[in-house]
């Protein structure tokens, strides 16, 4: 099916929950499996692992396996993910400008 918008498109690479919190946590620097699991609270192990494959093999993400003992591997952003990344940036400044009209809403 051919995307109707520009929004459509985007969707596709961050369509979910978890995405562009996945995002959020690596646009500045490369992290750890271990690292992301720590900062996205809730996701599970599986879910992770899902997501960061679906966003390596959309060319959002770089997995770097260091071929050591213990295994080591860090995701980083590519120029494409960096991109998106910036995208997500009014929405992140919404959130913050309205953080506390959502917290209220959740407490009635």
């Amino acid at each position: 099916m051919e995307p109707v918008c520009g929004l459509d498109v985007a969707l596709h690479y961050i369509g979910g929950k978890w995405k562009p919190l996945l995002l959020f946590h690596l646009q500045f620097s490369p992290r750890r499996f271990g690292e992301l699991k720590r900062l996205t609270a809730g996701i599970s192990e599986k879910v992770l692992i899902q997501q960061l494959k679906s966003l390596t093999e959309d060319g959002i993400l770089i997995r770097h396996d260091f071929q050591e003992v213990p295994p080591r591997v860090e995701y980083s952003i590519t120029e494409f993910g960096r991109t998106l990344a910036q995208a997500l940036q009014p929405l992140c400044e919404w959130g913050n400008a309205n953080r506390s009209r959502v917290q209220a809403g959740e407490q009635q």
